[in-house]
Parts: C-alpha cells; structure tokens; sequence
C-alpha cells in the first residue's frame, strides 16, 4: 500500500491535467451538500504540491485552470437544474452550461496559480504557500465583482461547520470570506507539512486542534441572545413547475393564510419568500395587468386581503414583482422592464417601503447586451421578453417597532461585503429567496454562505424560501431553526440579536486586500526564517 502511495506524486506529474481534475473534484467535496472538509483540504494540499512542483509558468498556469475548472464546475452543478424549469431550452444544455461556465471562472484560480509561480517558484514550501494563499485572495475577490460577479463558492465555505458549529468561520469578523478562503489555502499548506513530518510527535497537533475547532459548537457565552422582536417565518412549498402557473394563484394564497394566520393578534414581522406574491401590488399600471394576475383586478384589494391575514398589528416582507410602464413602438402603455422586488405592507394594506434587487442574474433575470445577443436566439435563456433592471444596492427599510430591516433577494446574499448598509446599519437581513430551481447541492450552499455573512457582518439573518432551505440565522452563524426542503411549514420565535459593527462591517474589502498583501509579504520576505525555526524546534526535541 505504502509502495502505491509513494508512486502517485510521480504519476501525477506524468498526468499533471489529470492530477489538478482530480484534486479539484476532491476539494469541491468540503461543500454543502457532502462537507467533507478534511478530504477537501487534502484536495487543497494536493493542488499546493502541483502548483509548488511546477517546471515553468505555463505548467502553473495549466495546472491551475484545470483544478479551478474541475472544482467550480462540480461544485456548481445545481445550475443545470434550473434548465429543467426553463420550457424554452433543452434540459440537456443544463449539463452543457455548468462546464461552460466554469472554463471562464477557472482562469481565476489559474491566475493565482501563475502569480505564485511568478513570485515565489523557486521558495520553499513555507514561503510559496503563503504567496499562493495571498493570490487566491485576490483572484476570488475580482471573482466577486467582474463582470458584475459570481462568487459562488468561496473556498473560505469549507471552513465553516455543520449548523449548530460556525468552526473556523468563527473568524470571519477580523477576516472577510475571501481571506478565510486563503486561510484554508494555508491549511492546505500544513497538510502537505504534515505529510511530509508525520513522525514528528508534535506534528498532529493542528490537526487535532483544527478537528475540535471544526465539530464543537459554540460555547453558551458566545451567544448573542434575542431581542423582543417576535416574528412569523413561512416556507408555503411552491413548486417552481407550479409557481406562475395562474390556476394555482389562489390555492397558494390559502396556503400563506393557513400558515401566517395563527398569531395575527401579536405585533410581530411576517416573512414571505421571493415570489410568494404574483399580485402587482402597486398602483398605476393598465388595467389588464391586474385583471391578469392581481387579486380581484385591484392591488388596494388585494393588499387589504394580505392586512388581514398578517393582522393589524404586523408588517409583512414579502417578494414581489414589479413593473416600470412606458410606451411600447406602438405608443400604448406597456410594461418595459421589471423589478425583482421586496415590499413592507401593513397591517391595513398599506405599502410601508419596498427594496429592488441590485445583484441580478445574468441571462436569468436580464439578457448582458440584448441588442447583439437577442438577434442570435440568445433571449431563449431569460423566462420573459423584458429585463428586470438592478436597484441601487444595500438599504434599510425603518419598520418602526418592528425594527430596521436589511433585505438581500436571493443570491444576493453571497456577495460578501454588500449585503448591509453602512451608513444605516440594520438589525437583522431578510433573505427571501426562491431555490426551487437549485436541485440537491444548491439549497445548502445557499443556506451556508447566508450564514457566513450572518458571521461576516455580525447581524442575524432570517431566510425565507419557497421550497427550503428556510431558515433563522443568528449572529454566530447559528441555525436556530430550519424548515426541510419539500415541506410547508412555518417558524415563530424572537428575532436573534445583532452584535456590534464587526470589522469587517466596518472595513469590508480593505481588510480583503490587506489580508492578501500580508500573506503575500510574509511569503516573500519573511518566510525562509520559518523552516529554519522548526529544523532548529525539531532538533532540540
């Protein structure tokens, strides 16, 4: 066995592609579902000695984008899911799409690849690691923003624990999701260590400490309690191949009642998932809008009948969708684009404040330069003839007695740092999102990286979604309660209390940066002291 194993660096430098497909297959295992974070961060130092053992700049260039490829397209497998729910496209260009995808956002991990090699090829382990970790950093920050971003996943996810455990996310605070990625990049570093001294009597100690910091929940302390804001959390199990189909309208409306209804005598904060409504609720629009999908034809109506299920004393959020009307080529009143929306409505019917998506989703909700693309049948991938336009990003919305609310509409929520509003910061973010297109991987995904930014930002985080995971997320990252995929359900309680403003909160991306630029100048000017330090720490033991 022994003999095997020692003939397998040699196989894979033979077979480099092969051997970075692999690894990157193996650490895209950490994630939700699967989470098997110690057969990830193996993956990870398997793919630090292949980047390390590299000849010239194109070989960590390759290797990179191969491991990068094989890991995102693995790990975002649920995209394919979604062409199922698409009638305009073929469910077989799902599987295709996924890998397509991913030849783009492997150039990220192969940059960072080729920056190390560039920078630090002929250092020892303890100094190349380091550089490697401060260019993934970088590379999964611009994977955050260009292009209007996609920073799904982070590395950093596999570092978080299971729901009652925020393992090592517990430092995201001081750190940000994209420098915790480089921290696991760093453990992948001393997994190759340990390796390579595992007769050393000392070397399995971070191994065991890192094993307890990753399964033990927090410590009753760490708790950030409840404030005495109740709420009423509902999942109302829509079906996406149910969801705007008009003849199910009022059957889901009666399912919303029966859930939100009991405790419409209490003051409390109604939440419902992302197109839970299909009512236009605002005023103003032609009148066939509302006798198409509008509750009696009137939206004051309609948002009467929602007062009276909350009650008088509640305000509900809810997903909506609304319509910005002009004139279409012929000059009559149309709808010329949309707005992937969130309203507050109270207890009497009226429209409290509302929130529009600022992060959309490319070629979901909104066809990139539909002048070019939509002559070559390209507007087969977005559900409707018109664009939802973006909102202006992170805002709070002042309910009153039921406090200052953050909203992020879906995916927005993996976006580190633009999730809250710094200059209004509030007590807790409503994550309202409809995952019924995301198969088996997608909802846990979903679910934790809406607990890293709970841990990120230091602020609680209450998610409703149509089909699950739904789910209350306190400050620490904890899941205080859940409801399962493929149920309707609903959850009561107190709304988990914010901390303070955590670093973070307070810094968002500088911190990023100036993680990576330490990383990076450890690893070119002070890391040769630390393998002369533990040579001299081995031989005194």
């Amino acid at each position: 066995m022994l003999e095997r194993l020692a003939a397998v660096p040699a196989l894979a430098q033979r077979r480099p592609a092969l051997a970075a497909i692999a690894l990157g297959l193996i650490a895209a295992c950490a994630y939700p579902p699967l989470h098997l974070w110690p057969l990830g961060l193996a993956g990870l130092a398997g793919f630090v000695w292949l980047i390390h053992s590299a000849d010239g700049w194109r070989q960590a260039l390759w290797r990179g984008w191969w491991f990068g490829w094989a890991h995102l397209t693995l790990a975002n497998n649920w995209i394919a899911t979604a062409f199922t729910h698409q009638a305009k496209m073929p469910e077989v260009l799902g599987w295709a799409a996924v890998p397509l995808l991913c030849i783009y956002l492997a150039w990220y991990p192969a940059f960072a690849a080729l920056a190390a090699h560039l920078l630090a090829r002929n250092r020892p382990l303890w100094a190349f690691g380091p550089v490697l970790a401060g260019a993934w950093i970088v590379t999964e920050w611009l994977r955050g923003w260009v292009f209007t971003g996609y920073p799904w996943p982070p590395l950093g996810l596999m570092l978080l624990g299971t729901w009652e455990v925020p393992g090592l996310a517990m430092l995201l605070p001081w750190m940000g999701t994209y420098a915790l990625s480089g921290l696991a990049m760093l453990i992948g570093v001393g997994f190759l260590w340990l390796v390579t001294t595992g007769r050393n009597r000392w070397a399995w100690l971070p191994a065991t400490v890192l094993f307890g910091w990753m399964t033990f929940p927090v410590m009753p302390g760490l708790f950030s309690g409840d404030s005495t804001l109740r709420y009423t959390l509902v999942q109302p199990f829509l079906p996406q191949s149910e969801i705007n189909d008009p003849a199910k309208f009022e059957e889901q409306f009666r399912r919303l009642t029966r859930l939100t209804a009991p405790g419409g005598n209490q003051s409390r904060i109604v939440l419902w998932p992302e197109s839970a409504v299909p009512d236009y609720l605002e005023e103003g629009y032609p009148e066939r809008f509302y006798l198409q999908m509008t509750a009696g034809g009137d939206p004051v109506l309609a948002r009467r009948r929602i007062g009276r299920v909350i009650g008088p004393q509640s305000t509900l959020l809810t997903g909506v969708v609304n319509l910005n009307i002009g004139a279409n080529a012929s000059g009559i009143p149309a709808a010329v684009s949309a707005r992937n929306s969130v309203m507050a409505i109270g207890g009497k019917g009226q429209i409290l404040g509302g929130y529009d998506k600022a992060h959309l989703v490319p070629y979901g909700e909104y066809l990139p330069m539909r002048a070019l693309l939509e002559p070559l049948g390209a507007s087969r991938l977005v559900a409707g003839s018109i664009d939802y336009l973006p909102g202006p990003g992170p805002r709070t919305l002042d309910l009153g007695v039921h406090g200052k609310a953050g909203v992020m509409i879906c995916y927005e929520i993996v976006f580190s740092g633009a999730v809250a509003d710094k200059a209004n910061r509030p007590d807790y973010i409503f994550n309202p999102s409809n995952d019924g297109w995301f198969g088996w991987w997608g909802p846990p995904q979903h679910l934790a990286q809406a607990r890293l930014r709970a841990i990120e930002e230091g602020l609680p985080v209450l998610r409703s979604t149509t089909t699950g995971i739904s789910a209350v997320i306190d400050a620490n990252g904890v899941v205080r309660g859940h409801i399962g995929m493929g149920k309707a359900d609903k959850l009561d309680g107190l709304v988990p209390a914010a901390k303070p403003p955590t670093l973070f909160g307070q810094w968002g991306h500088l911190l990023t940066i100036g993680w990576a630029a330490l990383l990076i100048a450890f690893g070119l000017g002070q890391g040769l002291w630390l393998p002369r330090m533990l040579a001299l720490v081995r031989a005194r033991g």
